[in-house]
C-alpha cells in the first residue's frame, strides 16, 4: 500500500526515466543492469547491508532538482533555494569549528608543522589529546560516509593477489594506532596483454578498487615493540632489539613514533593496499624466485665448472688468479640480478603510490571536513524535501528511507543506502524538524526554515567558548630557546 512519503517522492521525482545504467554512479557498486523500478527496489531491499551510504552526486545537482518549481506550491521554490543555501553554509561552519579543534589537537602530533614548539604536554595530556584526535577524525570519516575496515581482516588487507605484481608484507603489530577507511568499493575496467592471447591482443579485465582509501597510523615506541617481541618469541632483549631495528631500517629517518600520520589515496586497487603502509616489505614472488634461482644456479654452476677446468690446467699464478676473478664476476652478476629485481619492485610501488596519493596529514583533515559537510547537506535536503511536503509519522520513516533511495535511483541511476536516522537527528537538533505529541514529524516551511537558520547564525558567535583552558603549559622562549624550535 502506498504511503504519504511514496506520494511525496513521486511528485518530486517526476516520471520514471528508464532502467539505471549498469554500474552507474561512483557508489553504485556491483549491482549489474536493473530491469525495472520494481526489480531495482527489490534489489535495494535485498542488498541493504552491501550498499554504501555515500551519495555520489554533487549537492548542486540535488539542489537543482529538488527546488524545481513544479514540485512546490506556487512561489515557494525561491524560498526553498534560499533555505538550501543557508543550510549549506550553516553545516559548513559546524564542520569548520570541528576542524579548528582537530587542528589544535593535531599540532603536537603533526610531522609536517613548521611552527615553534612553545607548549609542553605531560604524557597523560598527550594520551588524552591523541584519543580525542583519533575519535574526531573517525567521526569525520563516518560523516563523510566512509566505511571502516578491520585491520585484522586478512582476506582484505593481506592478500597475495597483487594487481601490480608485487608480493608485499606488513607487520600490523608495529602500530600503536591504526585506522583504515574506504569509500566507493567498485571496479575499474583495464586491459593488458596475456599469454592466453600470445601477447598479441589485449584482454580486458575488472580491477576491484577503493575510490577513496584513508589510513591513520602511529608507530609504537621502539622500546614497547622490543618488549612485545621478547614476549612473543621468548627471546633476549638483544635479539628482539636487532629484529625491531631490522624491520624499521627501511623507514625514513624522519618517521617518528611520536607523530600521527594521515594518508588519503584515490583509485587504489584493493589487492595492493599494503603499499600505503610505511613499513611495507617487498618480497620476491614465487615465479621470480624460480627464475632467479634457475639463472643463478646455472650461471654459477657453469662458472664453477669453467673455473675448475682452468685451475686444473693453469701453469702460472696469473692464470689461476684470472680464473678465480672470473668466477667472482659471475657470482657478482647473479647477486646484482637479485638487487635489480628488488629495485624494480620498489620503483613499481613508488610510481603507483605517486599517482594514487591525494593528501597527507593536515590536508587530509581539511578535505574530510569538507566532504563530511557535503554528505550531511545532501542527506538533509533530501529528507527535508519529503517532510516539508506532508507530515510523516515516525513509524513511516522506513518508507521514507526507501522512497528516497528509489528517488536517487530514478533520478541518477545510483543504488545507495540512505541514512534517514542520521539526517533526521541533525534536522531535529537544529530545530528544523519537530515531533508532535502523536509522533508526527513536522518540518518548518521553507521560508520559516531559512529565517530560523538566520537566527542561529545571529547567536552563533555569542555562544563561542572563552579562549584558554587548553591542555599543556606555555613556556618562555628566552628560557627555552633551543627547545622552542621545530626539529
Amino acid at each position: 500500500m502506498a504511503t504519504a512519503a511514496d506520494a511525496t517522492m513521486a511528485r518530486m521525482s517526476g516520471p520514471w526515466t528508464g532502467p539505471a545504467r549498469a554500474g552507474a554512479g561512483a557508489g553504485a557498486g556491483p549491482v549489474g543492469a536493473l530491469r525495472s523500478p520494481d526489480d531495482a527496489l527489490q534489489e535495494i531491499l535485498e542488498a541493504a547491508d552491501a550498499r554504501e551510504k555515500f551519495i555520489p552526486v554533487t549537492r548542486a545537482a540535488l539542489f537543482e532538482r529538488l527546488m524545481r518549481p513544479q514540485y512546490w506550491p506556487p512561489g515557494e521554490a525561491a524560498n526553498v533555494g534560499r533555505f538550501f543555501r543557508y543550510l549549506d553554509y550553516w553545516r559548513q561552519q559546524s564542520y569548520g569549528a570541528l576542524l579548528l579543534r582537530l587542528e589544535q589537537l593535531y599540532e603536537p602530533f603533526s610531522p609536517d608543522s613548521d611552527l615553534l614548539i612553545t607548549r609542553r604536554f605531560s604524557a597523560e595530556e598527550r594520551r588524552r589529546m591523541q584519543a580525542e584526535l583519533v575519535d574526531g577524525i573517525e567521526t569525520l570519516l563516518r560523516q563523510a560516509n566512509y566505511t571502516a575496515v578491520d585491520p585484522s581482516n586478512v582476506e582484505l588487507i593481506l592478500t597475495k593477489e597483487s594487481h601490480y605484481g608485487l608480493d608485499l608484507h606488513v607487520d600490523l603489530k608495529a602500530f600503536d594506532v591504526l585506522s583504515i577507511f574506504y569509500r566507493g568499493a567498485t571496479k575499474r575496467r583495464e586491459a593488458r596483454r596475456t599469454i592466453k592471447k600470445l601477447y598479441l591482443r589485449k584482454e580486458e579485465f575488472d580491477v576491484p578498487i577503493f575510490q577513496r582509501l584513508f589510513i591513520m597510523f602511529k608507530l609504537k615506541p621502539e622500546a614497547a615493540r622490543i618488549q612485545e617481541i621478547m614476549t612473543e618469541r621468548n627471546c633476549s632483549f638483544e635479539e628482539a632489539e636487532r629484529h625491531v631495528r631490522r624491520l624499521r631500517s627501511a623507514l625514513p629517518p624522519q618517521v617518528s613514533s611520536d607523530s600521527v600520520y594521515l594518508k588519503l589515496f584515490k583509485n587504489m586497487p584493493r589487492t595492493d593496499i599494503e603499499m600505503v603502509f610505511p613499513n611495507t616489505q617487498v618480497r620476491f614472488r614465487l615465479f621470480d624466485k624460480l627464475k632467479l634461482g634457475v639463472t643463478a644456479g646455472g650461471g654459477l654452476g657453469m662458472g664453477v665448472v669453467g673455473t675448475a677446468g682452468k685451475i686444473a690446467v693453469a701453469s702460472n699464478p696469473i692464470a689461476l688468479a684470472g680464473a678465480v676473478a672470473g668466477l667472482g664476476a659471475v657470482a657478482f652478476r647473479q647477486a646484482m640480478n637479485f638487487m635489480n629485481q628488488r629495485n624494480k619492485y620498489m620503483i613499481t610501488m613508488a610510481q603507483n603510490l605517486y599517482f594514487h596519493a591525494m593528501a597527507d596529514n593536515r590536508g587530509v583533515m581539511t578535505l574530510l571536513a569538507d566532504r563530511a559537510a557535503e554528505e550531511d547537506i545532501k542527506e538533509e535536503v533530501l529528507l527535508y524535501s519529503v517532510l516539508a511536503k506532508a507530515p510523516v509519522a515516525r513509524r513511516e520513516l522506513p518508507d521514507v528511507d526507501r522512497s528516497i533511495e528509489q528517488y536517487l535511483l530514478n533520478t541518477f541511476g545510483i543504488n545507495v543506502n540512505f541514512d534517514v536516522s542520521d539526517a533526521l537527528s541533525r534536522l531535529e537538533r537544529d530545530g528544523l524538524v519537530s515531533e508532535l505529541a502523536d509522533g508526527t514529524l513536522r518540518a518548518l516551511p521553507p521560508g520559516e526554515a531559512a529565517a530560523h537558520i538566520d537566527r542561529l547564525w545571529d547567536g552563533y558567535l555569542d555562544a563561542l567558548p572563552p579562549v584558554g583552558g587548553e591542555a599543556g603549559e606555555e613556556f618562555d622562549f628566552e628560557e627555552n630557546g633551543a627547545e622552542a624550535v621545530r626539529p
